[in-house]
């Protein structure tokens, strides 16, 4: 399971033309999910990133989490996230899990996060065509995969 998460100023998802989901400052976080992941991957990742201290703290310092300054997380689904680009010109999507798989465990981080939060977490639509929208604050982007803790 992956998160590539972006620390913004503001982010949203807009589905058919209308805006569905939108935060102002914390995590705009992409999701990729493939068929060996499990909760297991998601509770590492979602603790990881609620405890991570990315935010300026009064010394410009990266001291604080998003607990810490009341921020907010956007998350998305993001198939493809697990890409393979080692043939051809069009990637292979085979490592990205199924929706039957996938789905619920997208549904299971919303609802971690919501509780390590103590907040509701916005997300996007699984599956859906939607238009994601950002200020990137930094710009900071950092990969986080749960096959790489060690």
């Amino acid at each position: 399971m992956r998160f590539v998460v972006q620390r913004v100023s503001q982010a949203s998802v807009t589905i058919g033309g209308s805006l569905h989901s939108e935060i102002k400052q914390g995590f705009l976080v992409l999701l990729g999910i493939e068929e060996a992941d499990s909760q297991e991957d998601a509770d590492w990742l979602c603790n990881k990133l609620v405890a991570m201290r990315v935010f300026s703290d009064a010394d410009g310092k990266m001291n604080l989490s998003i607990d810490d300054i009341q921020g907010d997380i956007l998350l998305v689904s993001q198939f493809t996230l697990f890409a393979s680009t080692k043939k051809g010109n069009r990637p292979s999507f085979i490592r990205s899990a199924k929706p039957d798989h996938a789905e619920p465990l997208y549904t299971y981080c919303i609802q971690q996060l919501s509780h390590l939060m103590q907040k509701p977490v916005k997300a996007g639509v699984f599956g859906a065509d939607m238009k994601v929208s950002l200020i990137n604050d930094g710009p900071f982007t950092i990969l986080i995969d749960s096959k790489n803790k060690e």
